[in-house]
């Protein structure tokens, strides 16, 4: 009883947030900002304000905590997935483009340091490693979805066209680790992904993104005629 007294004690922090979220608040920053070797025990416990002993009684160790972090990244990624798709429910080409820009948004951000799980991986190489499993069941998934939206999509090789927008997804969220700001590769993703689309998909399928790509001034133009 004592025990478990001293344990949830130690979960409490000043102001109400328990220790436990504040080493885990902390680690996911550094992690990212820092990488994960980089990163040690005693450097996540002081920056939440605690120390090596709360930090086990939160965590039965640093690759536990590892893990956690990447699946609360993953859950959160496939919440924007969701989020930015849903808009264009029936329109798979349209799907596809809204994912990337949703991507663009978060890679070209001031504070953005790549991929989080892409970043993991170069770092945990050992198949061990509770966050290995988390990091290739996230990757196989984006994989699969992919393939499935071109495929939905009429292209001629789904595979292929699958394959190609995740190495163009993950290529250009990498390259904001060594091209800073807005200038980089990154800011021409979407345009390569739609001479991907438009080498892939049906003629029917390219024709009519095109025309309501057309119209789309237009209609802008006409409301803001009516407004004067």
């Amino acid at each position: 009883m004592k025990e478990a007294k001293s344990t949830s004690a130690a979960a409490c922090a000043e102001g109400g947030m328990r220790v436990r979220d504040r080493i885990f608040r902390t680690a996911r920053e550094l992690f990212y900002r820092q990488g994960i070797r980089a990163v040690g025990v005693d450097a996540i416990a002081c920056g939440a304000g605690t120390n090596k002993m709360s930090f086990y009684r939160s965590f039965t160790s640093k690759d536990e905590l590892v893990a956690e972090c990447l699946r609360a990244q993953v859950t959160e990624y496939w919440e924007r997935w969701d989020t930015s798709i849903a808009p264009h429910a029936g329109d798979p080409r349209r799907q596809i483009e809204a994912v990337f820009e949703s991507s663009m948004s978060k890679s070209c951000a001031e504070d953005a340091c790549g991929c989080p799980l892409s970043n993991a991986a170069v770092e945990l190489r050992e198949e061990t490693h509770p966050g290995h499993e988390v990091i290739r069941s996230y990757k196989s998934e984006v994989r699969r979805r992919l393939r499935q939206l071109a495929r939905d999509a009429g292209a001629s090789d789904a595979e292929t066209l699958g394959d190609a927008l995740m190495l163009l997804l993950e290529g250009s969220a990498m390259t904001r680790l060594t091209f800073a700001g807005r200038g980089g590769p990154v800011v021409n993703t979407l345009s390569a992904v739609r001479t991907l689309l438009d080498a892939y998909l049906p003629a029917t399928r390219r024709s009519a993104t095109a025309a309501a790509k057309k119209n789309k001034p237009a209609r802008s133009a006409r409301a803001a005629e009516a407004v004067r």
